[in-house]
């Protein structure tokens, strides 16, 4: 068997699986949602809470693993543990759990990225668009099977979007949607710095991946469009449901869970403004992200992070679910 873990800005994840004939077959999955990254992006480094946080969570992921055979694991960190000042001293408490963790750059956790959204696809020679929203950076792939096109990570995500544009609390609901447009605006900025690159290679279809896609599309299926699809039109139909609930913590709204509420406003923000940077009416969400990219990499590769910088992928089939 084997074990990736995934140590991001905003969850933690654990992806246990077993691979035969170059498709794997997954045996359990344990997310917990650690925000190693709050406040990092103001304060530069992992609080002594969210340190705390990532701690406990690493140890329920070792004693889970303990209780397999497992043969060979990969444990990556992403942009909290990039930018971090303390990231060393993290680190360093993983080894005395018995976790050797490797810090990846942006386009390497890109790279992964696209490699399990296609995962979990049928191979087409068209040319596909990705867009990661994690808790600290965005990635963006366009690629055609395995040859990627475009590989960006951009410094915006749910939890750095919240801390920089939504900590304080809002004394009116007009200070309230000035906060949500202003975040929308600047969000819809960072994705324009790479539009004219990315629209260079038209897209037949495209792909967000990871929590704020999966929280976003389970509220707009609530709202009564098809499964796994947002549009900006649905989006656009959720902006009052978002801000009621910035206002009214105890709001209930359909679709969303009580331990993403903090997260629904920048999240909605970085979405409506990549969408409108990138003129797309419509994403498709993928359920395959950075994890299950992580499980085809090692099968083929090994945990090489020094092989993930060449151009061209492996060849990947569709994932065993």
């Amino acid at each position: 068997m084997y074990a990736c873990i995934d140590l991001g800005s905003n969850s933690f994840h654990l992806l246990i699986a077993e691979w035969q004939d170059g498709k794997s077959q997954i045996v359990e999955r344990f997310s917990h949602i650690v925000q190693l990254g709050e406040g990092v992006a103001i304060t530069g480094e992992i609080s002594p809470a969210a340190f705390s946080r990532g701690m406990d969570c690493l140890q329920e992921f070792v004693d889970v693993m303990s209780r397999y055979p497992i043969s060979q694991y990969w444990a990556l960190g992403t942009n909290a543990l990039r930018l971090s000042r303390n990231a060393s001293q993290f680190l360093e408490q993983a080894r005395l759990l018995g976790l050797d963790v490797s810090v990846i750059s942006g386009v390497q956790e890109a790279i992964l990225v696209y490699l399990g959204v296609m995962s979990g696809l049928p191979r087409s020679d068209e040319v596909r668009l990705v867009v990661d929203i994690g808790g600290g950076s965005t990635e963006v792939i366009i690629g055609r099977q395995d040859e990627r096109l475009v590989t960006r990570s951009l410094a915006i995500g749910c939890v750095s979007w919240r801390d920089q544009h939504f900590a304080a609390p809002a004394h009116s609901p007009s200070q309230l949607v000035s906060r949500l447009d202003g975040a929308v605006d600047a969000a819809q900025a960072v994705f324009a710095t790479i539009r004219a690159e990315c629209l260079q290679y038209p897209w037949a279809q495209a792909y967000a991946s990871s929590g704020t896609a999966k929280m976003l599309a389970a509220m707009c299926q609530m709202r009564g469009f098809p499964e796994g699809q947002i549009t900006l039109k649905a989006l656009e139909l959720l902006r009052p449901d978002v801000l009621a609930s910035a206002a009214d913590p105890d709001a209930l709204l359909p679709g969303l869970k009580d331990r993403r509420k903090d997260l629904l406003m920048p999240g909605w923000a970085v979405l409506v403004g990549m969408m409108r940077a990138y003129d797309i009416e419509q994403i498709q969400f993928s359920p395959t992200a950075l994890r299950e990219g992580m499980l085809h990499f090692m099968m083929q590769k090994g945990p090489d992070t020094t092989a993930l910088d060449r151009a061209s992928l492996p060849q990947v089939t569709q994932t065993a679910l």
